[in-house]
């Protein structure tokens, strides 16, 4: 069984978006904060009254995020 759900966070037209590779779940927030946190609820929400067997996970997985950022260019 795995120990953390993965989810990528990427930069969108307007808004960032996370989206999990393990679980049908997808979010969005204006900033990185916001949109982490609108994913840890949504995985909450999304695993709500479920047993986390059923998704080949232990009780209480974590969330392992990878952000997908571009450069700062230094002038």
């Amino acid at each position: 069984m795995r120990h953390s759900i993965k989810a990528f966070v990427y930069k969108g037209e307007e808004y960032y978006v996370a989206e999990c590779m393990d679980i049908a779940v997808v979010t969005q927030g204006k900033t990185l904060d916001e949109t982490v946190s609108n994913l840890q609820e949504a995985v909450a929400l999304h695993l709500e009254g479920e047993d986390p067997a059923d998704f080949d996970l232990t009780p209480n997985p974590s969330l392992l995020v990878t952000f997908e950022t571009e450069p700062t260019v230094v002038a």
